[in-house]
């Protein structure tokens, strides 16, 4: 039996690994489409049938391109920096349920690879532990510009994790556990029973810092696309840029996971629509959500993403756990 459950882990954490990478890959091209198609362009065309192709020639190009490492970095953190944001990224969807179970040939297999009880924290604590990546690249870089820009994504990412955590603690105090297994079957009665409509503040403050801390526009100034340099990753080039990339995707997928299974239900089914379907198009539309906020809204500057963070989503966020609390007394 033991024996099993290794075999079974193995195999769903290959699966998560190839297929979430694919999928993160895949959006790179889906959103140049969609962005071209709201910007009334073409995007992607050469290569391949309406530029379907294009991925394949982007990873050649990555895998291809020369790896330079700058003369005055600290070579070995310099080179280990652009792993960590993939691997806290993917070690994050650990926890993550991302099916309901089903059965083949009589085995019945739970899609979620670590089925523990702190599910929803062990979350949180991996993907924040992916902050280090951008720090270390921009602190090993010699470059002043890099420097600043690694510091200015800390202290974003630092701001935000605080205000998804209080975002959450409102539906977890009125579902008293940790585990998004529980959290799913917590909304099991249908689209009544959701919590975006008992906690809709909650919804909105953790979207808004899911934005934040997957680096995506309005609030992407972890790596500013309006500035000519790239902040922290400006003296990467090749895979290692690419690996920045894989995870900033991958977390935008979790991201999208985490919403629709603590506010929209998750897994569960919805009338004659079967629970796999349903997480998938959720999933789908928060995805399709960040890339129509980047074609639709302008860059802010960072003293307003630090003043809405602290003076505005903050005391939010307390006064809905507050409220919250009161209710449930």
């Amino acid at each position: 039996m033991d024996a099993a459950l290794i075999i079974e882990t193995v195999i769903k954490a290959v699966l998560v690994l190839a297929v979430v990478a694919g999928l993160a890959g895949f959006a790179t091209y889906v959103e140049r489409k969609i962005l071209a198609f709201m910007q009334r362009r073409l995007g992607p065309m050469n290569v391949g049938p309406h530029g379907i192709l294009q991925l394949a020639a982007d990873g050649i190009k990555l895998f291809t391109k020369e790896d330079l490492v700058p003369q005055n970095a600290v070579a070995p953190i310099f080179k280990i920096a652009p792993v960590i944001a993939p691997v806290c990224a993917f070690t994050a969807m650990a926890a993550v349920p991302f099916f309901p179970e089903f059965t083949v040939f009589g085995y019945k297999v739970t899609p979620i690879i670590s089925d523990i009880n702190i599910g929803i924290l062990f979350v949180l604590g991996v993907a924040s532990a992916g902050m280090y990546a951008p720090l270390l690249a921009g602190m090993s870089s010699s470059n002043k510009w890099a420097l600043i820009g690694a510091a200015r994504t800390v202290i974003a990412l630092l701001s935000f994790e605080v205000v998804s955590g209080l975002a959450l603690l409102a539906p977890i105090m009125m579902i008293g556990s940790l585990s998004l297994i529980d959290i799913n079957d917590y909304q099991v009665g249908g689209v009544g029973s959701w919590l975006i409509w008992s906690q809709p503040v909650a919804f909105i403050l953790f979207m808004i810092a899911g934005f934040a801390e997957t680096n995506r526009t309005p609030f992407d100034l972890i790596e500013y696309e309006a500035e000519i340099i790239s902040g922290y990753a400006t003296d990467y080039s090749g895979m290692r840029w690419g690996l920045f990339f894989i995870g900033e995707y991958a977390n935008m997928i979790t991201v999208s996971l985490l919403v629709s299974l603590v506010f929209l239900g998750g897994y569960n089914p919805l009338w004659i629509i079967p629970g796999g379907i349903m997480i998938l198009l959720k999933v789908s539309f928060f995805i399709f959500l960040f890339l129509w906020v980047r074609a639709a809204w302008p860059h802010i500057r960072p003293d307003q993403l630090m003043w809405l963070c602290w003076k505005v989503l903050m005391p939010l966020a307390l006064i809905n756990i507050l409220i919250t609390g009161i209710v449930l007394i």
